[in-house]
């Protein structure tokens, strides 16, 4: 199978770059935008089709959430029409697109996890362009997965783990948001889930919407406590409220996702997020 990677320097593509050699029946193109830039159409076309791809992985994104507030033009054109063009040129080839998305497609006013089929009301620009990129996929493509996931960290990339370390490493009292709840997912995890999904489609599926993060409940502050202690640093960490950190963004106060469906489709066994850490944290 060949198996196309878009935004492959990101923190998912990293970690599929780093599995690459276990998976052995997979022949990966791994590109990011100087490569392949995914905004012109016929670029990506005359590529999927030069090297006869039969899966795309979008890892591209427009990520920056404070930064898309300012710069919607630039989040929607990699977030949703640079997806949809994936998706057309997919559904030409009969290609499988594996895409992911983001729990700010939610608005937080929930207080159990969402499933896939709950309302989706973004309240930020990255969240709307990220929901937009879903909607096109659903006009567009044959077959594809959207995988839903929240709070990404890697060893790789920039990070809120990354962030936390340097931050805890240079000061004595760290102020962390403990009113938005949510659960941190490992880059690892995700990338191990997606290429076990890969074989285990079926032919004629149509687009299906999947949540996928670690297991268990954290806020911010929850988080970064558990970085600090484990990588056993001296600072401590404050809780604070979301209105005492001003923001171009709002955010969700709660995007717990629901797994149950994703694990009950593709008999997987999802980390906790605290274990998944630990082990992240060991790379660092």
């Amino acid at each position: 199978m060949n198996i196309l990677v878009t935004g492959s320097n990101g923190q998912l593509g990293c970690e599929l770059r780093k599995l690459e050699p276990e998976y052995k029946a997979y022949k990966f193109f791994f590109t990011d935008v100087n490569e392949l830039d995914i905004t012109i159409p016929e670029k990506v076309e005359k590529f999927v089709k030069m090297n006869k791809i039969d899966c795309v992985i979008n890892c591209a994104a427009f990520t920056n959430v404070e930064n898309a507030e300012n710069e919607r033009n630039a989040a929607s054109l990699i977030n949703t029409t640079a997806v949809k063009n994936i998706a057309e040129i997919c559904a030409k080839v009969d290609a499988l697109l594996i895409h992911f998305s983001t729990d700010y497609v939610f608005d937080g006013k929930n207080h159990k996890p969402y499933f896939e089929g709950d309302t989706a009301s973004p309240k930020n620009i990255y969240g709307k362009t990220k929901f937009e990129g879903e909607i096109e996929i659903l006009f567009n493509a044959k077959r594809a997965i959207i995988i839903r996931t929240s709070w990404l960290y890697s060893s790789f990339g920039n990070n809120f783990v990354k962030t936390i370390i340097d931050k805890a490493q240079n000061n004595k009292l760290l102020d962390v948001i403990f009113d938005q709840i949510g659960t941190p997912t490992y880059a690892r995890d995700l990338a191990k889930t997606v290429l076990h999904i890969i074989p285990n489609t079926k032919p004629k599926m149509r687009t299906e919407i999947y949540n996928f993060s670690n297991e268990g409940v954290a806020s911010w502050y929850d988080f970064a406590k558990a970085i600090v202690e484990i990588k056993k640093l001296n600072c401590n960490v404050v809780p604070v409220l979301t209105k005492d950190f001003p923001s171009n963004a709002s955010r969700p106060h709660f995007s717990v996702l629901n797994k149950s469906r994703i694990k009950k489709d593709f008999e997987i066994t999802i980390p906790y997020w605290r274990d998944s850490l630990k082990e992240c944290l060991e790379l660092m």
